[in-house]
């Protein structure tokens, strides 16, 4: 039986350098050095934009926040997964309970590597998959606007997950998969300045794809299924197809998805709905150029089929 002492001494052996390997993998990495070095004091005019592009308000406000009290980022709401709830954290300028005490190089990490001030990875509730692709100097200028915002005391709940969900180590992994800077619309040479601001606004700051892109198991968006629509977070009723596909927006121009962005109406004369009236709203106070950019990038990415499955008919 020495042969079998062997296979499970080595068993052990390789089950211990692979949970070794995985620890080291999944270490938290911030950005180098000279990406941080780099960033210049902050414009708060253009950090605005920046605010309203990202949608900030929509989940860190109070839920049913209206007006002036958007801007109140006390964090509180509920957003029900399979995953479990998760619930985003007060990021006021509080120096306690939010984060007032944060440097810019701090806003940054969490931003585009996911890593918070203390060295813990973040949920990806918290959409820097998106942010990934951000400018550093754009959150720079973020980080100038939100010091003028106020401070706010209190907490947020606490994240509720189960096992192995609440287990953050383990999204080191899965930033390994899912974590890039690069765009995910690789677009021609010769594309035009609109688009490609288009493209930055929308897989960047605006984070489209967080929403409008169907996921895998493993929550990672599907990106060669990108912004054909998919079951809504809350796993129940669905985010429609943004594309030209069969099912999306083919039938609208520019025009009408810039119009629906400012106004709220589809070319039906419609009215926004569900989660996107949050978004619409922040939208509608960006300059027009942006949301043209935004309209003429919807038109130019490859088509998709929708990404969930059909309604069932009503019986």
């Amino acid at each position: 039986m020495a042969w079998l002492k062997k296979l499970v001494g080595a068993a052990i052996v390789l089950g211990g350098v692979g949970a070794i390997a995985g620890w080291a993998l999944s270490a938290p990495v911030r950005l180098d050095a000279d990406t941080l070095a780099k960033l210049a004091p902050g414009d708060a005019t253009k950090g605005k934009r920046i605010f309203l592009a990202g949608g900030c308000s929509s989940c860190h406000a109070r839920p049913g926040a209206k007006g002036q009290a958007r801007l109140e980022l006390a964090g509180g709401l509920e957003l029900k997964t399979p995953f479990g709830t998760f619930v985003p954290p007060n990021i006021s300028q509080d120096a306690r309970d939010g984060i007032g005490a944060w440097t810019v190089q701090d806003l940054a990490n969490a931003m585009m590597k996911g890593v918070s001030p203390s060295g813990e990875h973040f949920y990806p509730a918290f959409p820097y998959a998106s942010y990934a692709r951000m400018k550093s100097q754009d959150i720079a200028d973020l980080y100038a606007f939100m010091k003028t915002l106020p401070a706010v005391s209190g907490k947020a709940p606490d994240n509720a997950l189960s096992f192995p969900f609440n287990i953050r180590r383990g999204i080191g992994l899965w930033k390994w998969l899912y974590l890039s800077p690069e765009p995910v619309v690789a677009l021609p040479d010769g594309t035009s300045e609109q688009v490609l601001a288009g493209r930055y606004l929308a897989e960047g700051p605006g984070h489209c794809g967080e929403c409008h892109t169907p996921r895998d198991l493993a929550g990672g968006l599907k990106k060669d299924e990108w912004l054909a629509g998919a079951v809504a977070a809350e796993g129940s009723g669905v985010v429609p197809n943004v594309t030209s596909g069969q099912g999306g927006i083919g039938g609208w121009s520019a025009a009408d998805i810039a119009n629906y962005l400012e106004t709220g109406f589809t070319p039906e004369f419609d009215s926004v709905g569900g989660a996107m009236v949050e978004v619409q709203k922040n939208m509608a106070e960006l300059p027009a150029e942006d949301r043209e950019a935004i309209a003429a990038y919807l038109k130019a990415i490859p088509p998709h089929p929708n990404g969930y499955p059909a309604r069932k008919p009503a019986g």
